[in-house]
C-alpha cells in the first residue's frame, strides 16, 4: 500500500504549482514511464497545460541536482520528463483504469489536500504575524516617549542651587 507520506515526498514546486514528475507517478501506479506517457499521448485532449506540461531543460537540469536524477550518459532518462499538477494526476486515473491506479489515485488526492491544508496554516500564522509586528511598531514609538518621560522625571531638577558661604 502507498503511505500518503511516500507521495509527499514526490510533489514538487515547479512554475509556482505542486506538480509530481511521471517517472514518480509510474512508479506508484505499477506502470512504466514510457506506458504512462504513451497513455497520456494518446490522451492529450484530456491533459491541457495546465494539467500536464513538459519541463524544459534548465528546471530539469535544476531538479536533477535536488533529487538526484541521473544523467541520460550514465542510464538516465532521454527525454525531458512530463510535471502533472493535482488536476492532471487526477485525470490520470480516467486514462489508467487499474484497480491499484485507482487507490493510489486516492492516496494522492489525500497527499495533495494535506499539502494544501499545512500550506493554509502556514500562511494564517504568516499574517499573523505580519500583523503582530505592524501593532508592535506602532508600540516601540509609544513605549520610547513612555520611557521618556519617566527618565525626565526621574532625573533631577536642573534649578541652580544657593552656594553656601561668603559671597563677594
Amino acid at each position: 500500500m502507498v503511505l500518503i507520506e511516500q507521495v509527499e515526498r514526490k510533489i514538487y514546486l515547479i512554475r509556482e504549482h505542486k506538480m509530481m514528475l511521471d517517472s514518480d507517478l509510474a512508479k506508484l501506479y505499477g506502470v512504466s514511464t514510457f506506458n504512462l506517457n504513451k497513455a497520456v499521448k494518446r490522451n492529450q485532449d484530456r491533459f491541457p497545460e495546465d494539467f500536464c506540461f513538459q519541463l524544459l531543460k534548465e528546471e530539469y537540469q535544476a531538479l536533477r541536482f535536488q533529487i538526484g536524477i541521473s544523467k541520460t550518459a550514465r542510464g538516465g532518462r532521454r527525454f525531458l520528463p512530463y510535471a502533472f499538477t493535482e488536476q492532471g494526476v487526477a485525470m490520470l486515473s480516467s486514462v489508467l483504469r487499474s484497480k491499484r491506479a485507482i487507490q493510489v489515485n486516492i492516496v494522492i488526492m489525500r497527499a495533495f489536500v494535506k499539502l494544501k491544508q499545512v500550506l493554509a496554516t502556514h500562511r494564517t500564522l504568516f499574517r499573523k504575524l505580519e500583523e503582530m509586528e505592524r501593532r508592535l511598531e506602532g508600540h516601540d514609538q509609544e513605549i520610547r516617549s513612555l520611557f521618556e518621560a519617566i527618565r525626565q522625571l526621574m532625573a533631577p531638577p536642573k534649578v541652580p542651587r544657593r552656594r553656601i558661604g561668603f559671597h563677594s
